[in-house]
């Protein structure tokens, strides 16, 4: 479980879980997304070489990072 801001995700075992096969991905909405982008980076969280934050044209700040089962995890906040 991790808890941030009054916020809980909750993760499950899934011990036949190949994490080189695994295609699962969480899109996460936020808000302040560059103060929560620069505390990862801070406490030297990973993010993942094609998921640094940015603009993207469909009208979201956005950045992605992978979880220790290679989900992608991407935060989003509209613009």
């Amino acid at each position: 479980m991790l808890e941030k801001d009054q916020i809980q995700l909750h993760f499950f075992e899934f011990k036949e879980l190949n994490p080189k096969e695994n295609y699962g991905q969480v899109y996460i909405r936020t808000d302040n997304i560059e103060r929560f982008y620069q505390t990862l980076l801070d406490n030297k969280t990973r993010i993942h070489p094609n998921g640094l934050l940015e603009t993207k044209p469909w009208g979201q700040k956005e950045f992605s990072l992978l979880d220790p089962d290679s989900n992608l995890l991407t935060f989003g906040e509209s613009i």
